[in-house]
């Protein structure tokens, strides 16, 4: 089995006053039980979360970070806290992240973060021109990403909290599809000449990163194993293995694989299920919850020392909150959209012949309510988030937690417990968005009298009446 080695000492000829000691010292550890992921000395399991903030009605370019400082403060203060009750020690971000955030939230929550530099996954500017699909084997694009992700790796490599560095984002996809929108698996193997460049360009790169920070590992993350040949062969001094892996709720042979081909641990960069039931056309939360929990329950049981694969170190759950803004991207960002984008047959819950059932909008494990005029809004944590948060309460690493105690966990758990705290919150929101509020009311009635005759013998008198009437109501 091939040696995992912490470099260090920079290479080449750097000089031995550039090397420095890191805040927070993350190394991967290999035995005869497996692997684990230590931090600072402590063995720890990674319960991750990709997390973001989009209101409603904004996309991809809302700049959360370039927001007034109260609004990024009191944001994290409120989705941090509760993250940090869930029991999530780590989120994912890409380096538009100011360190300084980084470095705030670990102080405040104890919450690390993975740094994800894209490499060209959605393009390169390059001498000023723009290049939507990025060519991975020119040579001065090369040239260019492994200065440009290096440059990220000098900005965070001395913050506290840093986890560590993951590269891309399933670019192997990228390779074939000529959007950013999600869509159906490519085909073949018939882009295998453009992955060669795209993971050879990724060693490249780990070997920089490990010279210039040896104290941070390195992911790939990739789209679930495709070309997992072309990595164990092109980037060999990988870490860790990241994959976007959406197989429902067994990975069945995922861990196996890795272990036996590329002798790493293995972290999900994203997986997890909508809460859309696209057959039934419903928000459908229990059924998130029921795919998360099986999600969860063979993480753990591929762990350290389980007599399994051995080599889970943890996950990313994708994602916190809905994105709104994922259908069309551009078009009806008021709407929840519920158009699924793509077909999976291992989620069978609303799989149909023929038809989409995965639901990009509606991926959150909270959900969003409308903002307010400073474009705050709240988040209402489904079901799944309240069963997680028990789930996570068993160390995987305890003495006594094998693959006995990990069934007994997780059957006691059952996700129909938990649906009340969501739907109580939604029914709740629900009221006070419907509520009219009726105030100052004020009613004004006058009578007159005039001078005139009385006909049709109405009357004793020759005295005539009026009368006005005036309300006036605010709703």
């Amino acid at each position: 089995m091939r040696q995992l080695i912490l470099i260090t000492a920079l290479l080449g000829s750097a000089a031995s006053s550039d090397v420095y000691a890191a805040p927070n010292e993350v190394v991967v550890h290999q035995d005869e039980d497996g692997y684990t992921l230590r931090v600072d000395g402590q063995d720890t399991f990674l319960f991750g979360m990709n997390w973001g903030y989009v209101p409603v009605g904004e996309n991809y370019s809302y700049d959360f970070w370039s927001q007034p400082e109260d609004l990024i403060d009191g944001v994290l203060r409120t989705e941090m806290g509760l993250l940090q009750d869930m029991g999530i020690n780590a989120i994912r971000q890409y380096p538009g992240i100011p360190p300084r955030w980084v470095e705030w939230i670990y102080d405040n929550y104890g919450i690390y973060t993975m740094i994800n530099p894209l490499v060209g996954r959605y393009g390169t500017t390059l001498n000023g021109q723009f290049m939507p699909s990025t060519p991975y084997g020119d040579p001065a694009v090369r040239a260019h990403l492994i200065r440009e992700t290096l440059d990220v790796v000098d900005t965070y490599r001395d913050v506290p909290g840093v986890l560590m560095f993951l590269l891309g984002n399933e670019a192997n996809y990228g390779l074939s599809w000529t959007s950013f929108e999600i869509q159906a698996l490519p085909k073949g193997e018939r882009d295998a000449a453009k992955a060669r460049h795209l993971y050879s360009l990724y060693g490249e790169i780990i070997d920089g990163i490990h010279a210039a920070d040896p104290h941070h590992p390195v992911a790939i993350c990739n789209g679930d194993l495709q070309y997992i040949d072309l990595i164990a062969e092109l980037a060999p001094n990988m870490d860790i293995m990241a994959s976007n892996v959406y197989r429902g709720i067994s990975s069945r042979d995922l861990f196996d694989r890795v272990a036996d081909e590329l002798e790493v641990p293995f972290v999900y960069s994203e997986f997890g299920s909508d809460a859309y039931n696209a057959a039934a056309g419903r928000e459908d939360h229990l059924m998130q919850a029921k795919y998360l929990h099986g999600q969860w329950q063979e993480i753990y049981e591929h762990s350290y020392g389980k007599g399994r694969a051995n080599n889970a170190i943890g996950g990313f759950i994708f994602q916190w909150s809905d994105g709104w803004w994922k259908y069309l991207q551009e078009e009806n960002l008021e709407v929840h959209d519920t158009n699924a984008s793509w077909p999976n047959r291992a989620y069978p819950d609303d799989y149909v012949e023929d038809g989409n059932n995965m639901n990009e909008e509606w991926f959150g494990i909270s959900a969003k309510t409308p903002p307010d005029p400073s474009g705050r809004y709240e988040v209402q944590p489904r079901t799944a988030y309240w069963m997680l948060r028990e789930a996570f309460e068993l160390d995987p690493y305890a003495d006594t937690t094998d693959i006995a105690t990990i069934e007994a966990h997780f059957d006691a758990i059952r996700p129909t417990d938990f649906t009340f705290r969501y739907e109580a919150a939604k029914a709740t929101t629900q009221m006070r968005e419907q509520r009219a509020r009726v105030r100052n009311l004020r009613v004004e009635m006058s009578t007159t009298t005039s001078g005139g005759s009385q006909r049709e013998g109405r009357g004793p008198q020759n005295t005539t009446f009026d009368h006005g009437e005036s309300f006036y109501v605010d709703v």
